[in-house]
């Protein structure tokens, strides 16, 4: 699929993730594909609704498993950054949820790309630890619909690319 790779930074008992993948369309093109409900359902395997304002909301229910994550929306600046808060619900598959976490979307226009850096933080670390390969794949499959391709399967992905990321 790709090359691209992100960081997990680990910090006491916090982790963060960040991404950055150079993509070969408008900012506009992305803005759209990370903030618009329909387009974010297909790549990331959720329903959204999305309250596209400063101080608005965000819900996503993952289909697969049925993980909700809500939030307010911190910083919204089109088609430049896009920060929320990302509270995970308790759920059996992780049943502390997670509580302080939060997502920034930045997008620059370089030349004829879009450089997405997405950087994930105040997760706890065990949640840092699982979920960053999650979020690679997820990435890649944001990418694949950007170009119009066939979205890779979530979970054969995941594994293809397990050993990019520690898990302990």
């Amino acid at each position: 699929m790709s090359n691209r790779i992100g960081t997990l930074k680990i910090e006491g008992s916090y982790a963060t993730h960040r991404y950055q993948w150079r993509l070969p369309h408008d900012p506009e093109v992305v803005w759209k594909a990370i903030t618009d409900p329909e387009q974010v359902s297909a790549w990331f395997s959720t329903t959204a609704k999305i309250d596209p304002r400063l101080g608005g909301t965000i819900e996503y229910i993952s289909m697969p498993v049925g993980f909700r994550r809500t939030g307010r929306i911190l910083a919204w600046n089109p088609p430049r950054i896009f920060e929320h808060e990302w509270y995970i619900d308790p759920h059996p598959q992780l049943p502390n949820g997670e509580c302080e976490s939060m997502i920034r979307w930045e997008l620059v226009e370089d030349t004829d790309h879009t450089i997405l850096t997405l950087t994930y933080s105040r997760l706890t670390k065990a949640n840092g630890l699982r979920f960053a390969t999650a979020w690679h794949a997820f990435l890649d499959r944001l990418a694949a619909q950007l170009d119009n391709e066939k979205l890779p399967d979530l979970m054969e992905r995941i594994a293809a690319i397990k050993g990019l990321y520690p898990t302990q």
